[in-house]
């Protein structure tokens, strides 16, 4: 095997974590869905897309390292919000949790000099700060537009 046991098992919880994520922002989807946010519903279901993606990327590298995929339970996601600045509120809050989490994969892997885990968390770290930009970049602009304005949020991302 070539990874030790203790980062191939944080990088099963991690599996868990992206897997969640996922389910999470399908949730969000449906709930914009739900409130005529068509554009923002589809961003969401393909940010949906990219973290079950990330998942897979990390299962790739446990098979490729000869480790043991054990994927956690997933919880349910959250499906109820009291606004639409809230869902993405919460997006964002778990995008900068999920940084702290591959921060500390990337610890790991510097604390065991395990370089091939090194090289291979570089791209969660580069993605992380895209993810994050996005969604708090989506969350000032529902911010600005203000909650009876929503509407304002799909047209701001027609234009992107």
């Amino acid at each position: 095997m070539l990874i030790s046991k203790e980062l191939a098992s944080a990088i099963n919880d991690e599996i868990g974590r992206e897997l969640f994520a996922s389910h999470q922002y399908i949730s969000i989807a449906c709930y914009l869905d739900d409130h005529a946010l068509k554009i923002v519903a589809k961003l969401f279901l393909k940010q949906a897309e990219e973290e079950r993606a990330h998942a897979m990327k990390f299962v790739d590298y446990l098979t490729d390292v000869d480790a043991k995929v054990l994927i956690p339970a997933i919880d349910a996601p959250r499906a109820e919000f009291n606004s639409v600045e809230e869902a993405f509120q919460l997006a964002l809050d778990w995008e900068l949790k999920v940084t702290g989490y591959i921060n500390d994969l990337m610890r790991l892997a510097i604390d065991m000099n395990d370089y091939m885990a090194q090289d291979f968390l570089r791209w969660f770290v580069t993605e992380q700060r895209e993810e994050v930009h996005t969604m708090d970049n989506l969350l000032k602009v529902c911010q600005q537009a203000g909650e009876r304005n929503i509407i304002m949020v799909e047209a701001y991302l027609a234009h992107q």
